[in-house]
């Protein structure tokens, strides 16, 4: 790990970081969150009856979308060719509520820890969008990074 913030430069001004020189390899991320609602919100994701479609179909689309979206969404994060990435969305009568996983991966120069996350902030976001006309209170938590793997700083895991 580094013990300095990397997206400034010596003047302490913002800037992107330099991969030109880094090595390309395998990088995976995985992240989770979660999203907690009342039983009878959960009731309806799980029926599939809720009145705008499938919630969890969609948010895991949306998942996907913003995993390859995320260097437009965060000014100094880098475009990266994602190979894989995989939503993973199942309910949880516990919490309740829904549970996230994203896995992404790439060959690249940079990791894509940012694509997970942001993978699963949206995924959430969906679910909230989709069932807020019958539970404005939902609440998402837990957005995290499991592990990474790849590049000079090689494996991390929670």
């Amino acid at each position: 790990m580094n013990d300095k913030l990397t997206h400034f430069n010596e003047s302490g001004e913002a800037h992107m970081v330099d991969v030109g020189q880094k090595t390309v390899t395998s990088r995976v991320a995985v992240a989770e969150g979660r999203i907690v609602m009342q039983p009878e919100t959960l009731a309806l994701i799980k029926q599939g009856n809720h009145k705008k479609g499938d919630v969890l179909g969609i948010a895991r689309i949306a998942g996907i979308m913003a995993a390859k979206k995320t260097a437009g969404l965060i000014p100094l994060c880098h475009p990266v060719a994602l190979t894989h990435a995989d939503i993973q969305l199942t309910t949880d009568d516990k919490l309740p509520g829904v549970r996230c996983e994203a896995r992404v991966e790439c060959s690249g120069v940079t990791g894509v820890e940012m694509e997970a996350l942001t993978a699963v902030q949206i995924a959430l976001l969906t679910v909230y969008d989709m069932c807020k006309a019958v539970d404005r209170g939902m609440q998402m938590e837990q957005i995290r990074l499991l592990k990474k793997s790849g590049g000079k700083s090689g494996e991390w895991v929670r």
